[in-house]
């Protein structure tokens, strides 16, 4: 790859770095502050809906990518498909936008309706009929579905990822650094296998969700909001999809799978905070165990005798990451 690729990533990196401060100000003048709630005193002052800059330099980044790959390459294949990818992405922000907007605490969209509106950010993938047909997915690894694989899978997937991504959240770096670990794996996974364009677009959004959680990391100035976790969540799918790499993406998501049956316990009613104390640790916030941020309360109470917000959010870290390594000793062969 050319050095020169390099600065579509920075682009993107230094966007976040340099308009987040600035978007933390006015978010706080205009009131779109939200509560920190595994803080005791629980402030009411961050701000709110920071993913909204993380896509702004994500779309720059790409956009620079684009105008490199039409002048200086003289190249412009694949373009269809990035734009296709980058509208995706924008209809996911979209929706995630309006349901900061409206509120979580007020209800936000309906479930039913968030899941209805992510299917139009399938659209774009299925119209360009993106990604291949056989598909290498459990127990259809090879098939051929034709069709289906558009009309069905791929806003399965999309829908599927986008949301369910923002179902481990509400701790101080816990989405950003998720993202930046699944993101970053995939994208690797997307170079080695042949797919280095991808594999740039992917970093893009990597490297905005580092300069990102400068400001997002315990303790927090800024929350992502569903402007980031849907889109963030659907360019796991896009990046499965247009790589043909679903099988080990799948894989990466196991957190998310296993959070998703934690939430079902509780009727998906339940919250994934803890409940905090003055020194700064936190308890269960109910007797079970209703998602991994609770079992990771619950273990390092057991382990350590107490546990705190940084710590929780660690945790999952590893795990995520224990995650990773082994899919891609699992599925080493195809891509090595």
């Amino acid at each position: 790859m050319d050095a020169i690729l390099l600065f579509p990533v920075l682009i993107s990196f230094c966007a976040v770095l340099f308009i987040l401060p600035r978007w933390i100000g006015k978010a706080k003048k205009i009131g779109l502050v939200w509560e920190d709630m595994n803080k005791f005193n629980r402030p009411k002052n961050i701000a709110g809906s920071g993913g909204l800059i993380v896509i702004l330099g994500f779309i720059l980044g790409v956009l620079f990518y684009i105008f490199l790959k039409t002048f200086y390459f003289d190249n412009p294949i694949q373009v269809v498909e990035i734009f296709a990818l980058t509208t995706s992405v924008l209809i996911l922000a979209v929706i995630g936008l309006v349901d900061d907007l409206l509120g979580w605490w007020h209800g936000g969209l309906s479930k039913k309706f968030r899941l209805f509106l992510c299917i139009f950010a399938a659209i774009p993938l299925m119209v360009i009929n993106a990604g291949n047909s056989y598909v290498s997915i459990p127990f259809l690894d090879g098939t051929n579905l034709g069709l289906m694989y558009a009309l069905i899978i791929i806003p399965l997937g999309i829908v599927g990822t986008s949301t369910t991504f923002n179902f481990l959240a509400g701790y101080n770096g816990l989405e950003a650094g998720q993202g930046i670990l699944i993101l970053g794996a995939l994208s690797i996974v997307a170079y080695l296998t042949g797919q280095a364009w991808l594999a740039l677009i992917g970093l893009c959004l990597v490297f905005a969700l580092i300069a990102f959680l400068f400001f997002n990391r315990f303790p927090a100035k800024v929350f992502p909001g569903d402007v980031l976790t849907y889109p963030v969540g659907g360019m796991i799918a896009i990046i499965a999809i247009f790589g043909n790499i679903e099988q080990i993406a799948i894989f990466f998501f196991v957190p998310y799978i296993l959070e998703v049956f934690l939430k079902t316990r509780g009727g998906l009613k339940k919250q994934s905070f803890g409940k905090p104390n003055k020194d700064g640790s936190l308890e269960m916030k109910y007797n079970k165990i209703y998602g991994l941020e609770h079992m990771a309360i619950w273990f390092l109470r057991k382990v350590r005798g107490r546990a705190t917000e940084k710590e929780v959010v660690y945790m999952i870290y590893a795990f995520q990451i224990v995650v990773i390594v082994t899919g891609l000793l699992i599925f080493r062969e195809n891509i090595f």
